[in-house]
């Protein structure tokens, strides 16, 4: 990591803790008094304060699949982000969990997991022998022809639906990333998909693409519009 440059006094004061350029932009590490920020091409995308909405990402999905009794003996969960960690080490603690892949494309993320701060909220989940790190962009991964189907997707990937930080991102969410979505889901699969504010628009996108059960779970921040979970299902 690079030595840390103070950026402001005070009890809050911002510390830039590493700072990388790589193939989709700048990403930044930094500390807020005791909380940890990442930084993605100078726009914020997330931090270690309040890890709930993160947590129902993971929680939604499985319930999901219970209410719907598609829940297999042992799901497989594909979570989309690792970010600060909140996702995994959530779905790693729930021992009703089979395969747990996680997918990140920023070499840094992983690093500050692996050797940084950021492992203190991954809480060992990446040296869970169900857990497999796949290092490569989401997009890519799920466009393979060959790829493996899953019982619940769990996206967590740049702002959601309606405000991406990287321009690709915004493939994920239209009509040709959702139909690769559906079609990497099991039959009876859940698809969750966190936001950083809600979109009906999406909801409206989900059931055109062939989704059934749309529904959204709101979770209240400090300030401004709620974190949403977007959750959906797979209907054969």
């Amino acid at each position: 990591m690079t030595t840390a440059l103070p950026e402001r006094d005070g009890p809050e004061a911002v510390v830039t803790l590493d700072r990388r350029e790589g193939p989709y932009g700048e990403v930044v590490l930094r500390q807020r008094g005791g909380h940890f920020e990442i930084i993605a091409n100078g726009c914020f995308l997330m931090d270690t304060a309040d890890g709930r909405s993160e947590r129902l990402l993971i929680q939604a999905a499985l319930d999901e699949l219970d209410r719907t009794g598609s829940r297999p003996e042992r799901p497989t969960v594909l979570i989309g982000g690792l970010g600060v960690g909140f996702s995994l080490a959530y779905a790693a603690a729930e021992p009703r969990w089979g395969r747990i892949a996680i997918v990140e494309r920023e070499t840094a993320i992983i690093d500050w997991h692996r050797n940084g701060p950021l492992g203190a909220f991954s809480d060992g989940a990446l040296e869970d022998a169900r857990v497999t790190v796949l290092h490569t962009d989401l997009l890519e991964y799920l466009a393979a022809a060959d790829g493996e189907r899953y019982d619940a997707l769990c996206l967590d990937i740049d702002n959601g639906p309606d405000w991406t930080v990287t321009d690709s991102n915004n493939g994920l969410y239209g009509a040709d990333g959702l139909a690769v979505l559906w079609h990497r889901l099991r039959p009876g699969g859940v698809l969750a998909v966190w936001s950083a504010q809600p979109s009906t628009a999406f909801e409206e996108a989900l059931r055109a693409a062939g989704f059934a059960d749309v529904m959204t779970h709101e979770i209240p921040v400090s300030r401004g519009v709620p974190d949403v979970v977007h959750l959906a299902r797979r209907v054969d």
